[in-house]
């Protein structure tokens, strides 16, 4: 038989009254097995921790010496034992987030995940840049725990859950001649509207989901674009919109870029919106993975 934790508990309990009577009454228990555990321990450690009279209970040094280690031990086991259960529910350890370099610019976002980590102070986020296709991969791979992403088919082995719909708008130089007399802010536009003007878009390879969109809203409006500058940055694109290559249709969000010459103006289309979604992987659901998902759920209902 060895030394278990129960028997240190025992003894401190001893050890703090120095009275089998109220210890055992403390313990929940009756003092003849009380006194049964401290003579068993007494043998296991091959010492004797008290010396015992009919008036009273005194610690011999050996006991004096267990009684500050073992408190010190058993502090470290609930210590421990409260970290492990935290991990379990998912209150502490390290969590991966993909981001696309946009979404951060939609208010909701930054705002849910610092009420996450108001939640869980002792989870670690490691925030990671990548676009949708790049996320897809590492969450595959097993690099993200969840990625938030503009809406794309998936993958069987991925889950996605829409967290909110961000209005695409249409970025033009400030002089262009549907803006001529009219505020850009209240403003409302047609894609066919703009069927013969040069647009510049996201290369197809950068992920980002716009791309097919944008293909799909000009075919919607009766036309195909013609893209006569392709780029990798919604940044680039406003600077070349600004620089009257061409129309872009991007995320509104993105009008917290700011770039001289460039106005952002609302569509009218009804398929004029990107789905913003969160996705994890199936088969890989922890509790950090289900608390993050469930606040940010609740925080941002889609619509």
């Amino acid at each position: 038989m060895s030394i278990e934790l129960r028997h240190l508990r025992y003894f401190l309990a001893v050890a703090d009254t120095l009275h089998f009577g109220q210890a055992a009454e403390r313990l929940g228990m009756s003092q003849p097995p009380l006194s049964q555990q401290i003579r068993q321990l007494e043998q296991l450690i091959g010492a004797q921790l008290f010396v015992r009279s009919h008036r009273r209970v005194q610690l011999t040094e050996a006991g004096t010496l267990l009684q500050q280690q073992a408190r010190s031990l058993l502090l470290q086991v609930d210590a421990t034992v409260e970290q492990v259960q935290r991990v379990q529910r998912g209150e502490r350890g390290e969590l991966h987030i993909g981001l696309t370099r946009a979404t951060p610019l939609s208010a909701q976002i930054p705002r849910a995940i610092f009420d996450y980590r108001q939640r869980y102070p002792q989870v670690r986020l490691q925030l990671r840049e990548m676009n949708t296709l790049q996320q897809i991969d590492a969450l595959l791979e097993g690099e993200l725990d969840v990625g938030i992403i503009r809406r794309r088919t998936l993958p069987p082995e991925l889950v996605a859950r829409s967290l909110f719909t961000d209005p695409l708008a249409v970025v033009l130089h400030r002089q262009h001649p549907a803006l001529r007399g009219r505020d850009p802010a209240s403003t409302v536009l047609a894609l066919e509207q703009l069927a013969h003007e040069p647009f510049v878009a996201f290369h197809r390879s950068a992920g980002a989901g716009i791309h097919d969109h944008t293909i799909a809203l000009c075919a919607a409006a009766g036309f195909t674009p013609r893209i006569v500058q392709e780029a990798g940055e919604a940044s680039t694109l406003i600077s070349l919109a600004a620089a009257g290559l061409g129309a872009a249709i991007l995320p509104a969000s993105c009008d917290h870029i700011h770039v001289e010459g460039a106005c952002f103006v609302a569509l009218a289309d009804s398929g004029a919106h990107s789905e913003v979604q969160l996705v994890w992987r199936r088969e890989s659901v922890t509790p950090l993975i289900r608390n993050f998902t469930a606040l940010l759920l609740a925080r941002l209902p889609a619509g």
